[in-house]
This record gives C-alpha cells, structure tokens and sequence, in this order.
C-alpha cells in the first residue's frame, strides 16, 4: 500500500559527525550565546532560522541579537556548506543507499525532507553523489515550502512531486520529534523513528509513531519487501 517512503537526511540517513549542532552552537558562539546540548538537541529537525530562533529567546540580549537572526542563520549555512565540501567522514547511515533502491526497485518512490536550505542539501547530497532519477526521487527543504516542521508542508510537497495523492499511501521516516510530528499532521500511514540519530528511543517514545526502528536498514521490512542486503554503505 505504501507509494511514497520521506526520509529525513541528517542523522537518518546521513552520518556527518553531529555537524548539525555543532554548527547551530558555533553560530550562537559568534554572537556570545552558549546553548547547552540538550537545548540545541531539542530543536532539532526544525527549519534552522526557527531553531536559531529558540536559542536566542532566551538570552540576556535576545532583543538586540533578534533582528540579526538572518545574519546569524547565514553563518550557520556557511558552516555547514563547508562542513560537508571538506569534512572527512561524511558518508550515507550504513545500507541508507541499498534502501532506497530495494524501495524503487519494488515500486516505491523515495523522497527526502530536511529542515535545512536548498543550498546545504544540494552540498551534501553533491557530497553523497545522490541524484534525483538515480538515488531518489524527490526532495524537499524548509525553505522551499511556507512551514517546516513540524508541520506537513514538505511531505505535501513531495506527494505532489511524486504524484501520490493520499497520505495514507506515504510513510515517514526521521530521528527527531519533530519528524514524527511532521509525519502525524500529515496523516501518513506510518510514522517511523529511527533510534540511532540524534535521539534517544525513549524521547522518540513519547512522540505520535507507528514504528521504532534502530536503523533505516528495517524500513523495507516493514513494508513487507526483502530486506536489502548487508554491506559497509
């Protein structure tokens, strides 16, 4: 019944040592903000001016750093675009590959999502050497729809690239809360966390989900096709 799988990119499908939030705490870093681990992790997922956003809230001099949130999101992008042209280790979620093409070979059309700019997916899926017609079929970024997540925007957005019109023929796959919040106000059939990202299996408990996964490698299963089988990518 599934015609469309969305996979979210950093940290479900994509292995880049935790750049994400290296990256965010870097950014608040140049403007004399600290953010705490746990404070940048609960943003994740989220388009990234509105996870800036939250971190700045709370700061002594939030009304002052505020009207510089575009400046400072352009440091994270800069960031990140040069993070994953030069960093060593950035590399698919071991079988990420060999998923989508048992999805595709078995009929199923493979979308990404991510709440991060075209700019920084396009640098990272170059990276990857994923192409849409030949790795995926689709993908989406925060800044191409009116809302992120955790809203459906972008699963919309991706049923409509890839003609499926029901989203009760779409699952979504994602490490963080805001995934699987994105997933359930879309209505998808199924709502699949994977445990190994930026998220801990007992906070991806407490969200709206059909499927806990430890790996995107279980996807397959649980759409009924052969898993793919076992290798180094």
């Amino acid at each position: 019944m599934i015609a469309l799988v969305v996979f979210d990119i950093a940290g479900t499908t994509v292995r880049d040592d935790d750049a994400v939030a290296a990256s965010l705490r870097a950014a608040l870093a140049a403007v004399d903000v600290p953010a705490s681990d746990a404070a940048v992790n609960a943003v994740m997922g989220l388009p990234k001016p509105q996870a800036l956003r939250a971190l700045l809230t709370p700061a002594a001099r939030a009304a002052a750093l505020l009207p510089r949130l575009d400046a400072i999101h352009a440091d994270f992008v800069a960031r990140m675009i040069d993070h994953y042209r030069r960093a060593p280790g950035i590399a698919e979620v071991p079988g990420a590959g060999a998923v989508f093409a048992a999805l595709r070979a078995a009929g199923v059309r493979v979308g990404l999502d991510t709440g991060f700019s075209r700019d920084i997916t396009d640098a990272l899926l170059a990276r990857l050497g994923w192409r849409v017609g030949e790795t995926i079929d689709a993908s989406v970024t925060s800044d191409e729809v009116a809302r992120g997540r955790p809203h459906p925007d972008m699963i919309e957005a991706l049923m409509a690239a890839c003609g499926v019109a029901d989203a009760a023929r779409v699952a979504k796959v994602g490490d963080t809360p805001a995934d699987l919040q994105q997933g359930t106000a879309a209505g998808c059939a199924m709502v699949i966390g994977v445990t190994s990202g930026t998220h801990r299996r007992e906070v991806l408990a407490r969200c709206p989900h059909t499927h806990l996964v430890e790996s995107v490698r279980d996807v397959p299963r649980l759409l009924g096709l052969r898993p793919p089988a076992a290798s180094g990518r």
